[in-house]
């Protein structure tokens, strides 16, 4: 599961650098001409945004699949709770970094789409910063943020991925001691 995530999560990066990248090359927003650009942006922005959501759900998912394998396994073979124990703390350690990411990765498209000068919602900015500006620094606190909790959540499945394998190897044990297939 390490490989797959880590191939997710840098075509994950990949895209978001891209989005970023027709963001920052759109100019001046409101000309006509500009349009075109900024269409493009706001659709491949809203599928980097996705991407980075599937990112986190299928980190979820594993972690829900492998709590259950773990905790029938456990209960099967009486293991103790010691491997569900680790398994949960491991869980939960990736849960409340996903959320902050799930809530981010919504405020930069919200700030976005508010950024548009097409856009009904009308934003001028904060203080001294544009929408575009304020836009910008929300998207690299998300990016930056989202990379940081990437690199936790990669550490958390290589982990969860020790604990399953350990967990095989005391189930193969204890099969081979009572003469069972393994």
């Amino acid at each position: 599961m390490s490989r797959i995530f880590l191939s997710l999560v840098t075509v994950q990066t990949a895209v978001l650098g891209y989005a970023i990248y027709r963001g920052w090359n759109i100019g001046d927003a409101t000309e006509m001409a500009a349009q075109d650009a900024v269409s493009f942006h706001m659709k491949f922005g809203l599928f980097a945004i996705l991407l980075c959501c599937f990112c986190h759900a299928l980190l979820l998912t594993y972690f829900m699949g492998t709590g259950r394998w773990l905790e029938e396994t456990c209960t099967a073979y009486e293991l103790g709770p010691e491997f569900r124990e680790r398994n949960m703390k491991l869980k939960w350690s990736a849960y409340p970094a996903m959320t902050v990411c799930f809530a981010l990765l919504i405020g930069m498209m919200l700030t976005g789409v508010a950024a548009d000068p097409a856009s009904m919602v009308k934003f001028d900015g904060w203080g001294s910063l544009t929408a575009a500006q304020v836009h910008l620094w929300v998207v690299i606190l998300t990016v930056s943020i989202n990379l940081a909790v990437n690199v936790g959540e990669y550490i958390a499945i290589r982990g969860n991925g020790e604990l399953v394998n350990a967990v095989l190897d005391r189930v193969r044990e204890i099969r081979t001691e009572r003469g069972l297939e393994v």
